[in-house]
């Protein structure tokens, strides 16, 4: 069974400040209150949202940043051969791209290097130390790595070459012996904005060369920063929201060639250019590359300036990406069937699954979709022989890194963060890993974080319109610390449930208090739909508008459904005891009787089952219509196991669902306290 329960979390809104704001800036009450909820309230921070003038501070209170400057100049000038030297992935790519198509437009002798994320890995090494070396390399420019590289830094020392680091990743305990360890993170570097990606710090590397001429590098360059910034997933906050507003009105203005050609290979060229629109189709395709054959093929895209290249180029990019998709959808599918059919392994804290050679470079992307759909972390590795590759991610509030870090005696090699985790071990210790993970997490984390859904605020249906979207605008670009806004509809009546786009959809029509809305449920089909007409229900949605005969058009978009009166903190609670009853794990005796259903409600189950005998019924809606607050999804899972045993009903479990059948019975009178199951929990009380 898969039940992936999300909490609900609505945002603070002080309506006072943010009358005062509408008033102050004579703007509508509906953008002033999200510039509250967001924390833009003074007027400084408000006067940034709207200004169409971009600043970024100066890049020499950057730690290093003038020696990083005077050895690159005196390469540029003696014309020594420089190395860019990057990463594979869509930030390291385009870092790669700004700081080699500036040298090379500046008259410098360069190259660049991007290491094989099979054969090489991330960051540098000492072969690629020596190719560089033998390549007549005089000076190496990290971008997007270095911070960790003590060795290779020495061992490019010993050859008679120099290196400046330019890097976003936490330092170590040791910094390398660089000329230049150019890194936000650097315990004694002080300023304003330390969250720049790679790419980022590589545009402020170049304003540092122009002498601070940030006009030009934003122009010329804001494009590539952008892409990195949204691709590492930083915060679209401070100093990268100028990078990415600057970034996106140089792509809307025309950009480079081989970003025209691959926007218009995607089939996006009609699409409007926003953050998300980037996150979800040009970035796939440019990681595609470092995943499914070499990123200098994305390199080459992105500084190339001929079109016909570009379009050579993108096209296979985009192949590669249809490639990718197939063979994740081939990993994905293997996966979530191996934990489905796995009753230990579904109901684990933390989901470790493995497969023989499943790709390496797409098992991050799998972990991430098992975490979305079971709400739970996850880590997917594959087998290689004797040696196994995993990758992990996590929910808010768990924290994967520590989680490994505690069975740090089983790698060959770990790191990451707390939401995303790579791993390398033995094959024979995978089994290991799952159990010392799952006692960790049971020690750690008494009743484990689910997935949340974060609300801005609660909306009256009466009073949205068509130009709400417009106004959210104003608050773009969308992503990570300033995503896209989530409303809440409460107390929704379901009137109608309508199959669009040839059942693959639903549309549907809700009232409240006479106020009607129209819905849509993307990729959701009438039989997988949890709920039915009549039901009342909360409905999280984000806002959307299009013209259509010249008028604007709103469209509510579904992102998540809950009945209206169901606690989903408590039911959550249950459900974490129910797992925790199937584990065979001790329970106190006050969580022992969050899912021991009394005598009363086993009755009231009965009689629901009879009521919708033959139906397939989503379990919360199920839970939600008994009369008796007291009822929780623990317990009613609990009701639907002894019934099961008893033979009374034949209710079988289907992911969020339950088809409820009851059984014709002899006559006789059956104790249904006689049940295994009650003996089960009460041994398992401490």
């Amino acid at each position: 069974m898969v039940l992936n329960l999300k909490q609900w979390k609505v945002a603070s809104l002080n309506k006072q400040r943010a009358a005062e704001i509408a008033e102050r800036f004579a703007i509508p009450d509906f953008l002033a209150m999200m510039l509250d909820i967001r924390g833009f309230t003074t007027d400084e921070a408000i006067e940034d949202i709207f200004s169409s003038e971009y600043y970024l501070s100066d890049p020499f209170l950057i730690k290093d940043m003038d020696k990083a400057v005077k050895r690159i100049q005196a390469a540029i000038d003696s014309f020594e051969k420089i190395a860019v030297y990057g990463d594979y992935d869509t930030d390291g790519v385009t870092a790669t791209a700004i700081l080699f198509t500036y040298l090379d437009t500046v008259g410098a002798n360069v190259m660049y290097y991007i290491p094989q994320r099979e054969s090489e890995g991330y960051g540098m090494n000492k072969d690629a130390v020596r190719f560089l070396h033998e390549s007549g390399v005089n000076l190496i420019v990290t971008v997007d790595n270095g911070i960790a590289s003590i060795e290779e830094v020495d061992l490019a020392n010993e050859l008679g070459m120099d290196v400046v680091i330019t890097d976003h990743h936490r330092q170590h305990a040791v910094l390398p012996n660089a000329v230049a360890v150019v890194d936000l993170h650097r315990h004694d570097c002080d300023v304003p904005f330390k969250d720049l990606c790679g790419a980022g710090l590589a545009l402020k590397l170049l304003m540092a060369l122009e002498g601070g001429d940030e006009d030009m590098i934003l122009a010329e360059y804001a494009d590539l920063a952008a892409l990195g910034t949204i691709a590492d997933v930083m915060p679209l906050t401070g100093e990268n929201r100028v990078i990415v507003k600057a970034g996106l009105e140089v792509l809307q203005n025309g950009g480079k060639p081989g970003l025209e050609a691959l926007i218009r290979q995607s089939g996006s060229s009609d699409r409007e250019l926003t953050a998300k629109m980037l996150a979800f189709t040009i970035i796939p395709r440019l990681n595609a590359t470092g995943r499914m054959s070499s990123s200098e093929k994305a390199v080459k895209l992105l500084t190339c300036d001929y079109e016909e290249e570009a379009e050579i180029l993108a096209s296979d990019i985009c192949e590669e990406n249809t490639s990718r998709r197939s063979i994740e959808a081939d990993i994905a599918k293997a996966a979530m069937a191996e934990i489905e059919s796995n009753a230990d392994l579904v109901t684990d804290r933390v989901l470790v699954v493995s497969g023989e050679n499943w790709h390496a470079g797409i098992i991050g992307i799998v972990a991430s979709k098992i975490t979305d759909h079971f709400g739970k972390p996850c880590i997917v590795i594959t087998k290689q022989g004797e040696i196994a590759k995993g990758s992990g991610r996590s929910v808010e509030g768990f924290s994967l890194f520590e989680a490994i870090t505690s069975c740090a005696e089983l790698f060959e090699k770990f790191g990451g963060h707390p939401m995303a985790v790579g791993i390398t071990l033995k094959t024979e210790n995978i089994e290991a890993l799952r159990i010392k993970i799952n006692t960790y997490a049971q020690n750690a984390y008494h009743i484990m974080p689910s997935q949340k859904v974060h609300l801005d605020c609660k909306l009256n249906p009466a009073f949205v319109s068509a130009g709400m979207p417009e106004q959210l605008k104003q608050l773009e670009p969308f992503g990570a610390a300033n995503a896209e806004p989530v409303f809440g509809f409460y107390k929704m009546e379901i009137e109608k449930i309508i199959p669009v786009g040839g059942g693959a959809h639903l549309r549907l029509q809700c009232t409240r208090n006479g106020s009607a809305i129209t819905c849509m449920c993307f990729s959701t089909t009438e039989t997988a739909f949890l709920y039915e007409v009549g039901d009342i229900v909360d409905l999280a949605v984000s806002l959307d508008a299009k013209e259509y005969k010249g008028q604007m058009q709103l469209t509510i978009i579904v992102k998540d459904i809950k009945p209206s009166h169901l606690d989903l903190d408590t039911n959550i609670q249950s459900y974490r005891m129910y797992e925790r009853f199937t584990r065979e794990e001790k329970l106190s005796a006050e969580e022992a009787q969050m899912i021991t259903p009394s005598r009363e409600e086993l009755g009231d189950v009965y009689r629901k089952i009879t009521a919708k005998n033959g139906l397939t019924v989503g379990l919360l809606s199920l839970t939600a219509g008994f009369a008796k607050p007291t009822m929780t999804l623990g317990k009613l899972l609990i009701c639907l196991t002894v019934l099961n045993e008893r033979k009374l009903a034949e209710c079988q479990l289907l992911n969020e669902q339950v088809q409820l059948s009851l059984l014709p019975t002899s006559g006789n009178k059956i104790n249904i306290y006689d049940s295994a199951v009650f003996s089960k929990i009460k041994d398992l009380i401490e």
